[in-house]
């Protein structure tokens, strides 16, 4: 069995992981995964009951009951790389013994729900719509250190043909979401494929007072099709997200509230509004439908 070192895997004192500072008997089955720290309590609101309440540094945690089952609510903060964080601890609380640093023999599925806000990039997708992300191409520089090596991943010689990724030399990853989680969300309206940009700004085509060194980056890519898929939406987190579950053994699924449509410049009127309504459906789709 692999080992573990203390300065590969840090531990807690108290037993609990280095960022998340949640111990394995506090990890769920089912969670939730939110980016705003503060968006963490207007999601357990909706539990029946909320036992654990853990903050450190952007990571919040609540863990709690719905519907009779155990489920949790965890704030990632923005960005591939605290995704990184987030997915490594989480699986190494459930498929690693941390008193003997070893990984365990039979392995834990978690269920993963990101609820999260996304900018669309096809004016057919309009504001205040809501889309699930069926696969993402992450353009983080993750896939620089990991081998992601997975069903769920796209084909990678296809992602490198790409004629996005050919006028745009930028490494490229992508992976699929959770065809179970798909199917519990399937009355969402919009589904398609997802962008994962490593920044906000210039890596979403956004140009302030910064000259970006890819001017056309955002109409270049909601016009280019991969393998038949339009580019529906560009956020995060959701590449990395999809990517580490796949390889890790975890079902993921990325629920995405509209806010902005970036082809016709609209953003919405009612964005908090947005966000509790994709909170309502996912916890009424979870709360109706126990876990197999």
């Amino acid at each position: 069995m692999t080992y573990f070192s203390e300065t590969d895997l840090i531990i807690n004192p108290d037993g609990s992981s280095y960022h998340l500072n949640l111990r394995p008997d506090q990890i769920p089955d089912r969670i939730i995964l939110v980016g705003d720290p503060e968006r963490v309590p207007f999601v357990s609101q909706y539990f029946d009951r909320v036992d654990t309440k853990i903050t450190k540094r952007e990571f919040v945690s609540h863990v709690g009951e719905l519907n009779g089952e155990r489920i949790g609510v965890i704030s990632s903060g923005i960005g591939a790389d605290n995704v990184e964080i987030v997915l490594t601890e989480l699986d190494a609380l459930v498929n690693i013994d941390l008193q003997t640093r070893h990984e365990k023999p039979s392995k834990k599925c978690l269920e993963l729900i990101r609820i999260g806000t996304s900018g669309s990039i096809q004016a057919s997708i309009p504001v205040d719509s809501y889309l699930l992300s069926t696969a993402a191409i992450g353009f983080d520089n993750l896939s620089q250190f990991y081998d992601f090596d997975s069903a769920l991943m796209l084909n990678q010689s296809a992602l490198d043909n790409w004629a996005f990724k050919v006028k745009y030399p930028i490494p490229v990853y992508g992976a699929q979401g959770s065809n179970h989680l798909k199917q519990l969300f399937s009355t969402i309206p919009f589904h398609g494929f997802t962008l994962t940009a490593p920044g906000f700004y210039a890596p979403q085509g956004r140009k302030i007072r910064m000259k970006s060194l890819l001017p056309n980056f955002l109409s270049d890519v909601s016009e280019t099709k991969f393998d038949g898929e339009i580019i529906c939406n560009i956020e995060m987190e959701t590449a990395a997200y999809y990517a580490f579950a796949a390889s890790l053994g975890h079902e993921m699924i990325s629920l995405n509230a509209i806010l902005a449509n970036r082809i016709t410049h609209e953003f919405s009127k009612n964005p908090e509004g947005q966000i509790r309504g994709l909170i309502e459906l996912a916890l009424d789709r979870i709360a109706s439908h126990n876990r197999p």
